[in-house]
């Protein structure tokens, strides 16, 4: 059996989403896949390829480390310890979402199980990858112990993880890679919205150096301070309005608006700011689609809108960005047996 669970694109509203105000998303066609196999004996194996990190742990064992990563959670919110210092391995999450899993729904495995987990989601990038993560790992457990699982509990049960990764999870990467498809929150209503038709591409300017918990602690002063975030729900009913008139220059216009604004609450490094104005010059527009980067020159992805894509291959060439190929996803998490 294998689940696959989507990436996503944050259109608009990063950061100002986690404070209630509305956002833009859409699934991606860029999956993490876990692959279960049964065990013969009472472990669970794990195989986490792209951290080329192997394990084999028992459930007791993975209950005593969801426990102290939940205390570890517990010193963050009180401010003894950074969100960095909760999950110290990119395989923790896993773990923890596995563990969550076995222990939330009473789970008694009555052989062991072997789980693969490969990823094409750019990692730490801004694309969901913890989200598919949590989502992958949760339903393989659920589906090889043959417990049915509501949407909405299997989206409590990601909140809870995501949180240990992300410190306040707004719930938007795992809606969205719960159910694909584009989707638009306010006021933590969630509805579905037509996929985008516009050209669009993305460039990967490197994992950022900080996390997105980190980049969310970092900012929230803004946010808590001044009235930005009302600033970032202007722009993305702008955007939602351009959308739905097929607007293409009312489009590039919102993606320009939340640039500035993300580089206003210091997200942006100064290296992708440069690569961003130059999009602009060639007739496009631009924008990071994640949490960004509050040190470091690298952002994630980047998110391009223009006509012609020719224009700027060779400005990628320069500064040696890749440009990913993406399509929308519609079906969200599925699985393949």
């Amino acid at each position: 059996m294998k689940v696959f669970a989507p990436g996503k694109l944050i259109l608009s509203g990063e950061h100002a989403v986690v404070y209630g105000k509305p956002a833009l998303a859409m699934a991606v066609n860029r999956y993490v896949c876990a692959h279960v196999l049964d065990h013969g004996s009472p472990l669970i194996s794990l195989d986490f390829a792209d951290l080329s990190y192997q394990c084999n742990i028992t459930p007791d064992a993975l209950d005593t480390l969801i426990n102290t990563i939940k205390n570890k959670y517990s010193s963050f919110k009180q401010g003894r310890f950074t969100i960095r210092e909760v999950l110290q391995k990119p395989f923790e999450l896993a773990q923890f979402a596995l563990g969550l899993c076995l222990e939330m729904l009473n789970i008694k495995l009555s052989q062991g199980m072997h789980i693969h987990l490969t990823s094409t989601i750019p990692m730490g990038c801004g694309m969901g990858s913890s989200a598919a993560t949590i989502l992958s790992v949760m339903h393989a457990m659920a589906n090889h112990a043959g417990v049915v699982v509501p949407p909405k509990k299997m989206y409590e049960l990601g909140l809870q993880a995501e949180n240990m990764q992300h410190g306040i999870s707004s719930g938007l990467d795992l809606h969205v890679s719960l159910h694909g498809g584009c989707c638009y929150v306010k006021d933590n209503i969630i509805s579905a919205k037509s996929m985008p038709t516009v050209p669009l591409y993305l460039v990967n300017t490197g994992t950022p150096q900080t996390s997105t918990g980190e980049c969310v602690t970092k900012v929230a002063h803004h946010f808590k301070q001044s009235s930005i975030g009302d600033d970032f729900a202007n722009v993305t009913e702008a955007m939602v309005s351009a959308l739905h008139s097929d607007s293409l220059t009312g489009f590039k216009s919102s993606i320009t608006a939340n640039h500035d604004l993300l580089n206003k609450i210091g997200v942006v490094p100064e290296h992708v700011q440069g690569f961003i104005q130059k999009i602009h010059a060639l007739g496009g527009a631009a924008k990071i689609c994640g949490a960004g980067a509050v040190s470091g020159s690298t952002a994630g992805i980047v998110m391009v809108v223009i006509e012609d894509a020719s224009l700027f291959t060779s400005l990628c060439d320069n500064y040696g960005y890749p440009i990913l190929a993406v399509s929308g996803d519609v079906r969200g998490v599925y699985v393949d047996v």
